[in-house]
């Protein structure tokens, strides 16, 4: 091509940038990192992958599971040219080229172009590499009171225990004391709430490598190693459900309904009910582990799922819709495909565990919305503007197909409570 020509379409191409939603993102030369995350005015950021055949690709960087952190995942060849960014949290892969994924699940993908050294990004929202800061808005605070001014150490109390359990560092004892405790308040031998201080973390055993979510790496797809990656990510999953079910229980022992009641004891035995289902979910995953040769811990683990509690921990309306009714029902979403998997590769015993696991996380999810609703009843709120309000001021992101509109009726949660948070298309 000859000069003038080029130099006329590098001008056509900047004209065609300048009047579209294409953004100039920066130099290609200063993508050395193969992910770049790049920050929305909207709130949904993005990751900017540069493969290693110097290619670009972006999606969106909260990963339509739980909201994991892309930008500190993995890419991995997946055969025919294909390339996938992985998910660091919880294993999911998802492709660059259109943001499909084996898991069922489906990232949001945008074009990349380059141009005369430039890298520009097809976006509506302005983009930026710098952090954009967040205004801190609370609309929906709860009305409801907590107070600690007194605290009781009563070993005959509910919230004592539960603060045990959430100091228990060993994962078999905590799900092991949970049952004991959960045996004990069924049949009314602790019949005391209380009120205990709770700790600001879980304790976890000191020989637990715990990294940064980027560092945890994953087996080949299709393999023994790839199961045991996925059912010890489970195991983990599961040990820190346990946590945020004693952690609801305590941390809110002294929450107040308007009328100066406390919540009454119905909500302290369902997630007393939970958080036993928790713990036996735990021990038929370390089970499963042993019978594949492996066991927990033998892999690194991450503590990202900690924040969803740290960030709700003032505000048990906050707290229900993000942990119960977008975590727990993303649950129920990507279980399909998670089963296909097993299941493809003979693994029967661990589709019989998965199963017991998915009947009870619905029940979880229901439980869940059952406060909530009771909740934002006697505040005389509206339920479900209440969770829109506060589902984009907890949760990073949009909610994202694929669903299991079938696992979500049966917990109760129809079509009206999430789609309105699916991005709009663009």
């Amino acid at each position: 091509m000859e000069e003038g020509a080029q130099e006329e379409l590098v001008l056509a191409l900047r004209e065609v940038v300048s009047n579209s939603n294409w953004q100039f993102v920066g130099e290609k030369e200063s993508f050395r990192s193969h992910c770049t995350k790049l920050y929305s005015q909207d709130g949904e950021h993005i990751v900017l992958v540069h493969t290693r055949d110097d290619k670009f690709y972006a999606m969106d960087s909260a990963c339509p599971h739980e909201g994991g952190p892309l930008e500190l995942g993995d890419i991995e060849e997946m055969g025919n040219g294909r390339f996938a960014l992985i998910c660091p949290w919880h294993d999911f892969d998802f492709f660059l080229d259109d943001g499909s994924s084996s898991s069922g699940l489906q990232n949001q993908v945008y074009d990349v172009k380059e141009c005369d050294g430039n890298v520009y990004v097809k976006m509506q929202s302005s983009l930026s590499r710098i952090p954009i800061k967040e205004t801190e808005v609370r609309l929906c605070d709860t009305n409801l009171s907590i107070e600690h001014s007194q605290y009781s150490d009563s070993e005959n109390s509910l919230s004592f225990w539960a603060a045990k359990i959430l100091c228990t560092p060993d994962p078999e004892e905590k799900a092991k004391l949970t049952h004991q405790i959960q045996e004990l308040w069924n049949t009314e031998q602790i019949t005391e709430i209380g009120q205990t201080e709770p700790p600001p973390q879980p304790s976890r055993k000191t020989n637990l490598r715990i990294v940064e979510p980027g560092k945890i790496k994953r087996g080949k797809g299709g393999t023994l190693a790839s199961r045991i990656a996925l059912l010890h990510s489970l195991a983990n999953i599961e040990q820190w459900a346990i946590d945020l079910s004693w952690d609801i229980i305590v941390r809110f022992a002294a929450a107040q309904q308007p009328n100066g009641v406390q919540l009454p004891r119905e909500f302290f035995s369902d997630f007393v009910k939970v958080a036993g289902d928790e713990a036996k979910h735990y021990k038929m995953l370390q089970k499963r582990l042993i019978e594949l040769g492996s066991d927990f811990g033998t892999l690194p683990v991450h503590n990202g799922l900690w924040q969803s509690a740290a960030d709700t921990s003032h505000n048990l309306l906050a707290r229900l819709a993000i942990v119960h009714m977008v975590h727990e029902a993303r649950g129920l979403d990507v279980h399909p495909q998670t089963l296909r998997r097993f299941a493809a590769q003979g693994d029967d015993e661990s589709v019989k565990v998965l199963e017991v696991i998915y009947g009870d996380e619905i029940t979880h999810v229901a439980a869940g919305l059952k406060w909530f609703t009771y909740i934002c009843s006697k505040e005389e709120r509206d339920c479900l503007s209440t969770f829109h309000e506060l589902v984009p001021l907890y949760f990073k992101g949009y909610l994202k197909p694929p669903f299991n509109t079938e696992g979500r009726k049966t917990a109760g949660m129809t079509e009206e409570w999430y789609l309105p948070l699916v991005k709009p298309a663009q």
